[in-house]
């Protein structure tokens, strides 16, 4: 699909019926987004037609970008910039999951960004330090991280308060000895309590949720 132009990419991802459902779910898009992996799978990897369709600042052509580009490609500060243009929620994501994580410049990216004053930036930081908990937590002050979320998750902006909840998850499942620490502190904040949760689905109420994913270890 070398050769492939912006312009015919951004027409094959416009549907207006697709975009009237996906605006009333909050989503400014007008793509299918089984439509959106297929494309994707037929272009395969185009590094500088990720780039030309980032710079659009069309969501779906952003989607497509970040299945299409090659995560280790990118520079910190290009993805630096990236994240602070990333104000969709969906993009933000999958910026985050499908690029940075990816990418040689994301535990740099990790600590420069948990501390940033933009809070959308900031989740980008703590979205990476709960994968580190989880996956790699060598070197991590963990009694440190349930401090600053005892301190701050309560009254932190949403989507930086979903992301401090999940790191504040991803402990108390993951390592034993916090995880008494880490219950305290959820059923003390009450952060997202009352969030409703579909039949069959855990509650992202952290003590609920830490529970049910101990439960799940422990019958496997």
């Amino acid at each position: 699909m070398a050769g492939t132009t912006v312009a015919e990419v951004m027409a094959e991802l416009e549907d207006p019926k697709i975009r009237a459902v996906n605006e009333r779910h909050g989503d400014d898009h007008g793509v299918n987004l089984g439509k959106l992996r297929a494309v994707a799978k037929r272009l395969k990897t185009q590094q500088d037609l990720a780039r030309q369709l980032w710079q659009t600042k069309d969501t779906a052509a952003r989607l497509l970008a970040l299945l299409i580009c090659r995560p280790k490609a990118f520079e910190r500060e290009e993805l630096d910039t990236m994240v602070r243009e990333a104000r969709v929620p969906k993009v933000h994501d999958w910026l985050v999951n499908y690029v940075v994580k990816k990418n040689p410049h994301a535990e740099e990216l990790r600590r420069a960004w948990s501390a940033d004053p933009d809070p959308v930036v900031a989740s980008a930081g703590w979205a990476l330090t709960a994968e580190r908990v989880a996956k790699k937590p060598e070197g991590l002050d963990l009694d440190g991280l349930l401090d600053v979320i005892e301190a701050q998750m309560r009254d932190a902006p949403d989507r930086l308060q979903w992301a401090m909840n999940n790191c504040l998850a991803q402990i108390g499942i993951e390592h034993p000895e916090h995880r008494a620490r880490a219950i305290d502190i959820g059923e003390s904040l009450e952060v997202l309590k009352d969030y409703p949760t579909s039949p069959g689905c855990t509650s992202p109420f952290a003590p609920v949720w830490i529970g049910e994913m101990v439960r799940r270890q422990h019958v496997g």
